[in-house]
């Protein structure tokens, strides 16, 4: 499985693609913005694309909405802080299909990957 994770924070990424590999699951590229969460997502074309709701350039749900219009079978996990609630909504709305919250806890990325996968 290929995954894209798109994180303005360094060390998130680090956190989240250690807990990947762990997994077995292939890291193909990282991005910083919502810019480059939608050029990598049409270029690598990942199985699950991670992604952060407050980046800057371009928000995770602009990202998420411009992703789906281009492909509307992406699956895609947003990540969030606590008392992020309302934007979590957001991006469900905008079609994400699973959330992951920061502190991240290696039990629950990998339960929403499963989910969105199947």
């Amino acid at each position: 499985m290929k995954a894209l994770i798109v994180d303005d924070a360094k060390f998130l990424r680090e956190t989240l693609k250690d807990i990947l590999k762990k997994h077995s699951i292939e890291v193909v590229a990282e991005g910083e913005n919502g810019i480059e969460a939608v050029q990598l997502y049409k270029q690598l074309q990942p199985d699950v694309l991670i992604t952060d709701i407050t980046m800057p350039k371009m928000n995770g749900i602009e990202a998420i909405t411009k992703i789906k219009q281009e492909f509307p079978d992406a699956k895609i996990i947003i990540c969030s802080a606590m008392g992020q609630q309302k934007m979590v909504i957001e991006a469900i709305e905008a079609g994400a299909l699973d959330f992951i919250t920061k502190p991240f806890d290696e039990d629950r990325v990998m339960e929403a990957i499963k989910r969105v996968m199947n």
